[in-house]
């Protein structure tokens, strides 16, 4: 135990002199704290976050399993009502949690493989129910009852994952390097192997080139991508652990609100998220299965900007040298913005029944046009926001003297959350408004429908979320104020770790947790 401290008391102290000569010039440093081993870890948790087939978890509600739209909208509803009461509770749980392991490893770890073994049977309801109705009573049954097990189950391990991402390096120049290398490197190892497999195949399907079942072809994919990921996650999480200290109090529930209450940083991201959230969209997918007859178009599109995505983590260093995180926010969304709404108008022309966007020929090549473009800025929009959510956890430390990752997680999640299980319930109105057919062969469905699926996937979420824009003029923790953060915080962790080695007996040890606790950041 005498060696752990030791050895966060030299971390603090090496990270403040590091900081305070080289936080202006990122190249002045050349110090990590994070090992090999850990470093392959990160890559495959993210490459585990995207290697899965879910882009098409929509086909396979409505088409394989066959579940009721009107039937998904109102368990969305009430499925967010239990969603807000086992959020809050699994917030101050976590945040309350000490271990000789850390605060967040332990949910993750324990949680991870049960999840998984539990979410298969996601994938085996088309077999469990084969040949059943939409509004199949005994089938609506068990998919109300396991998508709130596997909510709650996956809450835990989702909270506690936020949290810990946040703490396994108290370097932010090193752990922003973390999320810039996972991001770049995961494109080349397969990420979205997967998923583009998949399309190639169940359009060979679709199109009866190849006679395979395409209820097996889901199950199969869906079991073994999920098994993959869990694997890969769970190697990253058992090799690495926490290394920013945590107060030896617990914060109690009133502390916990006042961290998100007066954490500017976290309501601003917040609020962009919540007023973006209003977007009435669905998955590009459809577009391209339901109106252009093939999901494989959407990789022969993206193709000439897959070089482009790679290259534009290189504009970072040079784009944050010239402008503020707040600036680079800003442009990432308006650049995008543009780029999809510039698709909608070309499409649009002719309009609904005799509108460029039925013709392929027309629209692939503006698609992979706009995939160019908007891919110019994919390396800002994959690391500035995952940026400013770590810094976020920072500030709540140097506010108010302690870290409560998890409530502030939660109290994010839950607006964005409640928000996105209703937008949800609407948009599944809405494809049964607008004449969606469940089961009908591809490019099948009528004019009408087909212009609301491209509609809802390229033009409609800009204009209904645009307003997620504003609060992003708002976002201050900048320049000198950030680098004046991290200096008191690097200062601050060494004294207390000094002080926590220094104390002899469980007396002084509470004197010190209780000094910490109460310390009056109101300066700030």
């Amino acid at each position: 135990m005498a060696e752990v401290k030791t050895e966060k008391a030299e971390t603090n102290r090496s990270l403040a002199v590091d900081y305070e000569k080289g936080v202006q010039n990122p190249l002045l440093r050349n110090r990590r704290y994070v090992g090999q081993k850990e470093r392959i870890g990160y890559l495959l948790n993210d490459v585990s976050a995207s290697f899965n087939i879910n882009k098409y978890k929509d086909r396979f509600i409505y088409d394989i399993v066959k579940l009721d739209f009107d039937f998904l909208a109102v368990f969305g509803l009430l499925a967010g009502v239990w969603d807000t009461l086992n959020d809050t509770v699994v917030g101050v749980i976590v945040d309350r949690t000490r271990t000789r392991w850390g605060k967040f490893k332990p949910y993750i770890l324990l949680g991870k493989i049960p999840l998984t073994l539990l979410g298969l049977w996601y994938w085996f309801m088309p077999i469990v129910f084969a040949d059943t109705g939409a509004n199949y009573v005994p089938k609506l049954i068990f998919y109300a009852v396991f998508s709130v097990i596997c909510e709650t189950a996956d809450t835990f391990t989702a909270v506690a994952g936020t949290g810990f991402m946040s703490t396994i390096t108290p370097d932010p120049i090193e752990r922003t390097g973390l999320i810039t290398m996972a991001n770049l490197v995961s494109g080349f190892v397969g990420e979205k192997l997967p998923e583009l497999t998949f399309g190639v195949l169940l359009d060979l399907v679709n199109n009866q080139v190849v006679q395979w079942n395409r209820t097996k072809l889901f199950v199969g994919f869906g079991i073994f991508t999920a098994v993959a990921s869990c694997a890969m996650s769970f190697y990253f999480i058992f090799v690495t652990r926490e290394r920013v200290s945590q107060t030896v109090e617990k914060p109690s529930i009133i502390q916990g609100l006042k961290a998100i209450v007066n954490n500017q940083p976290i309501l601003v991201y917040t609020l962009a998220e919540f007023l973006a959230g209003f977007a009435v969209s669905k998955s590009r997918t459809n577009y391209y299965i339901d109106v252009l007859g093939s999901a494989s178009y959407q990789t022969l599109v993206g193709i000439p900007a897959s070089p482009v995505s790679t290259l534009s983590y290189a504009f970072i260093a040079p784009v944050r040298k010239r402008f503020s995180t707040k600036a680079i926010w800003i442009l990432e969304n308006v650049w995008t913005d543009v780029c999809w709404l510039t698709v909608f108008g070309i499409g649009s022309i002719g309009g609904m029944e005799h509108g460029l966007y039925k013709n392929k020929w027309v629209m692939l090549p503006v698609m992979a046009v706009e995939e160019v473009f908007e891919m110019c800025v994919f390396g800002l929009r994959r690391v500035i926001p995952a940026e400013i959510l770590n810094e976020a956890m920072d500030y709540c430390e140097w506010k108010n003297g302690y870290r409560a990752e998890a409530m502030t997680g939660v109290a994010r999640g839950l607006v964005t959350k409640l928000q996105g299980i209703a937008m949800t319930s609407i948009q599944n109105f809405i494809m049964k408004r607008i004449g969606y057919v469940q089961g009908l062969s591809i490019g099948t469905q009528a004019d009408s429908t087909k212009w609301w699926i491209f509609a809802m996937s390229t033009g409609i979420p800009i204009i209904t979320g645009a307003l997620g824009i504003i609060p992003k003029f708002f976002h201050n923790l900048n320049g000198e104020k950030r680098d004046r953060m991290y200096q008191e915080l690097f200062a601050r962790r060494e004294a207390v770790q000094n002080a926590v080695e220094s104390a002899k007996d469980a007396e002084e040890l509470a004197a010190v947790a209780k000094a910490q606790m109460n310390a009056d950041y109101s300066s700030k």
